[in-house]
This record gives C-alpha cells, structure tokens and sequence, in this order.
C-alpha cells in the first residue's frame, strides 16, 4: 500500500463527504488536486500554510484512487497530482495537522 497526504480543512472534508467526491481547490483551477508522500507533508505545511490553525490531512491510498495519478515536479522532488475528483473510499483516514507554537509543522504521526 502506497500513502500519499493532502491538506485540507475539516470544512472542505465534510462538503466532500456530502458531495460525495472530493475536488479541493485547485481541481477547477489547476487540473488536479496537490498531493504529497509521508516525507514531503511538513515542507509543504511549511512553505504554503505557515501558520495556519484548523488543518487536517487526509491520508489517501494512492491504489484505490480512481482518477489518474501522476508523479510530478521540478529538480527531481516529485509530487503526486490526482487529475479527477478523489473518491471518498480512498481515504482512509483523517490527522489533524497543526502547527508548532511557532508556526512551522512536522511531519503528523500517520
């Protein structure tokens, strides 16, 4: 089993769960939905939600994604892109992904 993570907010989680697929925010925008393995998880938190209270991660296996999944990125540090709505049953759970008193984050216990 592979584990890829996306940060979102338990708000955004719940209207997934409702709609019955999740698209995040940048689907509509973007094409696909930013995804990141275990190791990746805090430098993303750290360079793009500094700060930012009220977060969760969804722990995804990346098998039982149903829309395309590319490994994608720049100086070989490659990030999983789901091109499709992420279906609900791939998820297999949620961690909440807070940060230090700081504002940086590590890497949340899976």
């Amino acid at each position: 089993m592979t584990t890829i993570l996306h940060i979102t907010t338990p708000a955004a989680w719940d209207a997934a769960r409702g709609a019955g697929a999740y698209r995040g925010d940048t689907l509509a925008t973007q094409g696909f939905i930013h995804c990141s393995r275990p190791e990746q998880l805090a430098g993303v938190g750290n360079r793009f939600f500094r700060g930012t209270r009220g977060l969760i991660a969804l722990v995804i296996e990346r098998e039982r994604i149903s829309a395309p999944v590319k490994d994608e990125g720049a100086d070989g540090d490659l990030f999983p892109h789901i091109y499709g709505p992420l279906n609900l049953d791939a998820v297999l759970r949620t961690v909440p992904f807070e940060p230090r008193p700081d504002g940086g984050f590590d890497a949340p216990a899976l």
